[in-house]
Formats: C-alpha cells, structure tokens, sequence
C-alpha cells in the first residue's frame, strides 16, 4: 500500500488581513509561532506518510514562492500549480490524476495547509489507521472534529456506530491487532445557525467537518466520473498528456474549464459508505485572529501577544505588531494588527467580518494594500 500525503495551499485567507495579502496568503503566514502554515503542515503529514511522497497543490501564481518557502523540505515537481482556482473538486482530481499517471494507485491523505493541531502524535495515528481503513475497504474516509460549542461557521457530519471494524494487512488473510473506531456517515450537513448548531451540540451525533479526506486515487476517480463527469472529462484530458511535453500547455488550456464545486457538494455528499475517524488531535482551522489563543499563550487578562508590544488594564485582546511598538491602554476585546503599511483595528466579535472588509477595500479601489 503506497500512501500519499496531499496539501491544499491555494486558498488566500483573507480574514487574516493585513497580515494576509494576495502577495502572501495565509499558508504562508507565520501564525503559529513556529514557521509558515504549510511548513507546519507538511512537517506534521509527514509524521503520518512518507515525506517524499507528499505534494502540495497550489496556485500557477504560488508556484515558486511556495517551492522557495518550503524548500528543501519538498521536490519541485511535487507542487502542483492550478493556473486557475477552480475549488476543491479540480484541486483533489487533479493530485488524484496525477498519482495514477505518475506513480501509480495509492491512499491519498488530503489535508488543508492551514490548520493547527495540537497533538500530531495522536493525529499521526488517525491519519494512517484512515489510510488502512481507506485502502482495505475501498472507501471514502473523513475526520471529523468533536464540536466544543455550538459553530455557524462549520459544515457539520451527521454518523452513527455500527459495530467495530477491523481491517485486513496486506497479505489480506491476517487481522490487524487494532480496531478502528470509525464510524458510518449518515450525511454532511451545511454550516447551520445558532439554534440549530445547538442542537446538534446536545445531540452528540455530529462532528465538525475538518476538510480532511483520506481514500485511493482510484477510487475517488471513479465517483468523479459517476457523479462529476464534466469534471472528470477535463481531468481525463490533462490526464493523458501527464509526464508528456505537453502537460503544461494542455493543463492550462483545460483547467480553467473545469466547473468550479467543492469536493463536499459534488461528492461526499452523494457518495454511499463513508466511514469517518474522530479526530481528537486538538484540531483549529485558525480561520480569524480570535482563534489565535489556540496557538498562543495568554496572560493572566486573556490578551494574547505578538510582536513589540506594552499592554496594561487590557482584557481579552489581541496584539500584532510586525514592526512597530504597539500600545494597549484600558481596552477590551479589541484585535489591533500593524504592518508596514496598514493598522487594522476591530472588536474582538468582528473578526469574521474582515472578509468583508477587504472586499470594501478593493470596491472602494484601494487594491494597493490588497
């Protein structure tokens, strides 16, 4: 059984303004302290699969900034560059097509290159007892994330147990000592409200759905050529001329064709036998800077830090400076970010809202700073 890890990197984060620009999006940001979000992320996949078969897909714009940002961790013909973003369906199709022609049949370990956890050991673990589970079954595998309070901004896995499942080795003829705790998925369910969210809470039916997918290139081909075909026709195309002269040329002729749809509407939530793993990994998706606490100390007021910065009778704030000296005096709940040539200041509950903010900007003709 070969197993890949695959890293989605075309994303732009723009919750994450100023910090998070169409120059430097988010998985290239240092949010966590450590290094740039897709290094994090590729360090921690490849606890779980070999390093040298992990690629990154990414934007044609991306393509040697992310080679120099994660080099010499990844090969360069291991970033895949989409010469237009067309969602996750094109962006999974497109590694899947990629593994067949190339290196061929294996477990693909799909992961967003902009999350955080907390215990990669145990994450380890998760992610290759899915790979096993995703190869012997011949199935569909996600992880979900127990919920720890009622999200809106999450799509949802609605599951139920039906027995414990062991899976074969590879010889198929003795029994793997450990016992999966996975479990059927009965449906994805979209981000709800409040009330609603709440009750799925009290449930106890429903996880988080984390965008990590774990299934054979072979297999999810074949549910985009059932359920995807105008998808999975342009695939084909690129397909046929990979390891050819004529990939590139042909990759972007077709791409941009490809119908734009997530891999969750256009397949998992038609797709029959989807087995989901918990994933209780302390997972974050970091998707605003009020998520910022999971992977940063507060102090004893609950203000987090980072950068040149003097706090005093501040509560429940966040501070990023990127080169200037920051001053917080006698606020609460606030976010004030300083980069070199844009202060972003905000409540603590509005955080959501800079999406919308930078969309004002670039209606208002302020692109510069986009």
């Amino acid at each position: 059984m070969k197993v890949y890890g695959i890293i989605m990197a075309g994303g732009s984060g723009t919750r994450f303004w100023p910090l998070s620009r169409k120059a430097i999006p988010k998985q290239f940001l240092n949010l966590t302290g450590t290094d740039a979000m897709v290094n994090v992320t590729f360090d921690r996949l490849a606890k779980a699969v070999p390093a040298d078969n992990i690629f990154v897909v990414t934007s044609e714009m991306y393509e040697e900034q992310t080679y120099q940002i994660m080099s010499p961790r990844i090969a360069q013909n291991h970033i895949l560059a989409e010469p237009a973003a067309r969602n996750t369906a094109a962006c999974i199709g497109y590694a899947a097509m990629e593994i067949i022609h190339k290196y061929g049949d294996g477990v693909m370990c799909i992961m967003p290159s902009d999350h955080y956890v907390r215990h990669e050991d145990i994450y380890a673990e998760t992610v290759q007892q899915a790979a096993v589970l995703a190869w012997y079954k011949e199935c569909l595998v996600t992880i979900g994330i127990e919920p720890t309070y009622p999200a809106t901004g999450y799509g949802y896995i609605k599951s139920r147990e039906d027995g414990a499942q062991k899976i074969f080795t590879a010889s198929k003829e003795k029994l793997v000592g450990k016992v999966l705790p996975d479990r059927e998925v009965e449906c994805f369910v979209e981000k709800p409200d409040a009330s609603t969210a709440a009750a799925y809470l009290a449930d106890g039916g429903y996880d988080w759905n984390s965008g990590m997918f774990i299934w054979s290139a072979s297999v999810i081909l074949k549910y985009f050529q059932r359920l995807l075909p105008e998808v999975y026709g342009c695939l084909e195309r690129i397909g046929q001329v990979m390891g050819t002269s004529r990939e590139r040329e042909v990759l972007r002729e077709v791409y941009p064709a490809i119908p734009s749809i997530s891999i969750d509407y256009g397949i998992m939530e038609h797709a029959e036998g989807v087995r989901m793993l918990p994933g209780r990994f302390g997972w974050s998706d970091v998707g605003s800077f009020g998520e910022l606490a999971v992977c940063h100390e507060m102090d004893s007021k609950g203000n987090i830090a980072v950068g040149k910065h003097v706090i005093m009778d501040t509560s429940n704030s966040i501070c990023y400076s990127k080169e200037k000296m920051v001053v917080l005096l006698g606020v609460e709940n606030i976010v004030v970010v300083e980069t070199e040539d844009a202060v972003l200041v905000c409540g603590k509950d509005s955080t959501q809202d800079i999406k919308k903010l930078v969309e004002e900007l670039e209606n208002s003709g302020n692109t510069e700073y986009l």
